[in-house]
């Protein structure tokens, strides 16, 4: 009874479209009053589950990514990308995929992806004679990037979900496979390009190129300061996201001068809206976590998914099925609260890395971010592009076969995740 009470109730607050932190809490307490559990337990495990010294560097990444995005640097990176591949054919589109690239690298996020390189390269694209639905599918599929590619916060909430995994490794292991999906969607845009006859990309000035290269590599070079500063030992990854964020606001301050200081209160008054949705979540889950524990969920899930999977492929596609269906009804940050627990045991039982589980849940429930009918960087490009969902989903079905693709190389070869940080640790 208290399993059905915890999950339906759960449900049905999901339903009547109640935020799902609220939702987590909400199912959290009514559970906990009947099984007559002290009420100051569970506010001691909600009160736990963000008292984590690895969480401090979520705030830093989120304002890294606010700075960087508010000051110009996807103005700047598209330049960049143009440089180096516009004048090919459909190159404004190739730019696209490349810039969600480099940007995914910074902000980490793909919501902040399609939004800010969105409401560029769509109309640029338009305005090049590329068809609508093209442009926006292009742009969306490119910023699924965001959320694997280092540095992603995304990769901190499974790391505290998951009992503290490796945040280094995390970010190393999503590497490969973020540069695979890149390469990829690459290869697919282009074929799409040269098929569709789209035209080749305008010229450069020459004179012109010395200051865009340095533009955009002092903007890039926020993640290499990340991502540096992790591998070699320097610094934690908090350490390091606090440092991104230093230099991120040096740049975009006083060195591009895009914007004034005065626009810093509006950064941080987004940041601090974002970090607390993000750690009211964190919170709430940790208390529904700790009861979905007690009451042995994740292991009737075990034994449920094992009795039913006559093998450990069959297991690995079983799970790879549940997270892309939950991923298209529900956003990843609480899914990746939610289903660590209940699937993380089982991946581990069939030979899984938790690091290898963690990457292949992150491209999971990154797809589910663009597709309906819950796809919120679905949402967001197909309102850019001004063009209605179902038409922006129709266009998306060649990138969804690559994106599955990815998924399916990723999940059943592990050295695509496990080899740098397998190096590194060396």
């Amino acid at each position: 009874m208290a399993v059905f009470l915890l999950l339906g109730s759960f449900l049905l607050l999901l339903l009547l479209r109640v935020p799902i932190a609220l939702t987590l809490a909400i199912s959290s307490l009514v559970t906990g009053i009947y099984m007559h559990i002290d009420l100051a337990a569970i506010v001691q495990r909600m009160v736990g589950g963000v008292n984590s010294f690895s969480l401090i560097a979520i705030p830093f990444f989120i304002l890294a990514g606010e700075i960087m995005n508010e000051g110009g640097i996807s103005r700047r990176l598209i330049n960049l990308a143009n440089v180096l591949i516009g004048r090919i054919r459909g190159g404004l589109a190739l730019v696209n995929v490349i810039t969600s690239t480099l940007f995914g690298g910074i902000s980490g996020s793909a919501l902040a992806d399609v939004s800010s390189l969105g409401s560029v390269l769509i109309p640029m694209m338009k305005k090049q004679g590329y068809d609508n639905d093209y442009a926006v599918s292009v742009t969306v599929a490119g910023a699924t990037q965001g959320v694997v590619i280092p540095p992603s916060h995304n990769m901190i909430i499974y790391s505290t979900a998951a009992g503290g995994v490796s945040v280094g490794a995390l970010f190393m292991g999503g590497l490969i496979p973020g540069l695979l999906l890149g390469f990829a969607l690459l290869v697919l845009t282009y074929i799409m390009a040269v098929k569709r006859n789209y035209p080749k990309g305008e010229p450069i000035k020459r004179e012109e190129v010395p200051k865009i290269v340095r533009e955009g590599l002092l903007g890039l070079f926020t993640a290499v300061i990340i991502m540096g500063g992790i591998i070699s030992g320097f610094f934690t990854a908090t350490e390091s996201a606090a440092i991104g964020a230093l230099y991120a606001f040096i740049i975009t301050f006083f060195v591009y001068r895009d914007i004034p200081i005065s626009r810093f209160k509006v950064i941080l008054y987004r940041t601090f809206r974002t970090l607390t949705m993000v750690m009211f979540l964190i919170s709430a889950s940790s208390a529904f976590g700790w009861l979905l524990a007690l009451l042995k969920v994740p292991a009737m899930a075990t034994d449920f998914i094992l009795a039913v999977s006559p093998n450990d492929i069959t297991t690995l596609l079983l799970i790879n099925l549940i997270l892309l269906l939950l991923g298209m009804v529900m956003d990843m940050a609480p899914l990746i609260l939610i289903t660590t627990p209940i699937l993380l045991p089982i991946a581990v039982g069939i030979g899984m890395d938790p690091v290898h589980f963690g990457v292949v849940l992150v491209l999971n429930l990154a797809i589910g971010l663009v597709t309906p009918p819950v796809g919120s960087v679905l949402f967001v490009g197909s309102a850019i592009g001004r063009i209605p969902i179902e038409r922006a989903a129709r266009s998306m079905l060649p990138f969804y076969g690559i994106l599955i693709f990815v998924l399916l190389l990723v999940s059943f070869i592990p050295s695509l995740v496990l080899f740098l940080p397998q190096f590194l640790a060396k």
